[in-house]
């Protein structure tokens, strides 16, 4: 492959691999990128076939997923001193056109950027318990921070609002359970260890799975929907949950991928901190239920886009990523 431009090859995989590295639902990984090698500009285009029919019907998610991915890919460009010049939705004729960044003039030196860029690749979702050990003020106001830096809402709620997210999350993750077409959705993607077979890089390997909370307090999504019940797993979680709900104003699909970008400053801010997070979206995934979290839930304008559990516990495990040659469009140039 290559780029016909002053791009060298290996700077271009490393800005793809950086942006592939970041979390998207059910690790469906729902993108795809090309390089228009005349103006140096990389688009992200949506993988519709790996958009989750039953579970994200209108593709918030998959966008959220992809404004992950967009913002990994902006640090990078920093990190190796190009100026990341980002439009959303730049061609209304191409829907699955979701973003674009032009690789723009020197930026300036930012140790802050390259400290980011070093997270991309320690990130994890971790679905253990953690430790009751509470964030410092000075954590949660960075990751509050990170957040209105991409235009987006963090809200820490305290214990009384906590647990009504937890009660509510738990009536998703029944609902789920319940559901067929959604249990047997989850149950594609999740990829069980066979010795000796072909494994494709997507979906969400058992490993990763973690335990359930033996209290049933923290809802953590249970993929094989109960499938296997007698091999599941408990352990006591965290008695006071440390919960942030991801709110927009609007909840266009430009919204979709500004709180994407958001989640995963925020994420990639927290593992600076040494703080593990894992996402509990289930609530979000039914409309009345997605109500009742966030600014809407206290009669304020805004949506609720993603609520982020965190704290101190082991690293989880790394998900496995596709290869580039999978994402890359190579047009022959």
């Amino acid at each position: 492959m290559s780029t016909g431009t002053s791009l060298e090859v290996p700077t271009l995989e490393r800005l793809v691999a950086a942006a592939v590295a970041a979390p998207s639902i059910h690790n469906t990984q729902p993108w795809r990128f090309r390089l228009d090698p005349a103006t140096e500009t990389l688009q992200i285009r949506a993988a519709a076939e790996r958009g989750l029919r039953h579970i994200d019907p209108a593709g918030r998610a998959l966008h959220v997923s992809v404004g992950c991915a967009l913002l990994n890919l902006r640090v990078a460009a920093a990190h190796f001193g190009r100026e990341p010049v980002t439009r959303l939705l730049p061609r209304p004729d191409l829907p699955t056109l979701l973003a674009t960044v032009r690789l723009g003039g020197p930026a300036a030196h930012s140790a802050y950027a390259s400290v980011l860029y070093d997270a991309v690749w320690r990130r994890r979702s971790s679905r253990h318990p953690f430790s009751g050990r509470p964030l410092p003020a000075r954590v949660r106001a960075e990751l509050t921070e990170a957040a209105q830096a991409e235009g987006v809402t963090l809200a820490l709620p305290g214990p009384e609002e906590t647990e009504r997210v937890l009660l509510v999350t738990r009536e998703a993750e029944r609902r789920n359970t319940a559901d067929a077409d959604r249990a047997a959705e989850s149950r594609h993607w999740l990829r069980e260890h066979v010795p000796g077979a072909r494994y494709d890089g997507l979906g969400v390997p058992e490993s990763a799975l973690g335990p359930q909370d033996f209290r049933d307090r923290v809802p953590m999504r249970d993929f094989g929907a109960h499938r296997h019940p007698a091999g599941l797993t408990a352990r006591p979680y965290e008695t006071r949950p440390v919960l942030a709900v991801l709110s927009t104003a609007h909840d266009r699909r430009t919204d979709w991928l500004r709180a994407g970008q958001a989640l995963e400053r925020v994420l990639l801010v927290a593992t600076v901190h040494g703080v593990r997070a894992s996402l509990l979206h289930q609530a979000l995934e039914w409309p009345d239920l997605r109500s009742r979290i966030g600014p809407r839930a206290s009669g304020r304008a805004g949506h609720a886009q993603m609520v982020i559990r965190l704290g101190y516990g082991p690293e989880g495990p790394a998900s496995p990523r596709r290869a580039l040659t999978e994402v890359i469009a190579d047009d022959g140039r």
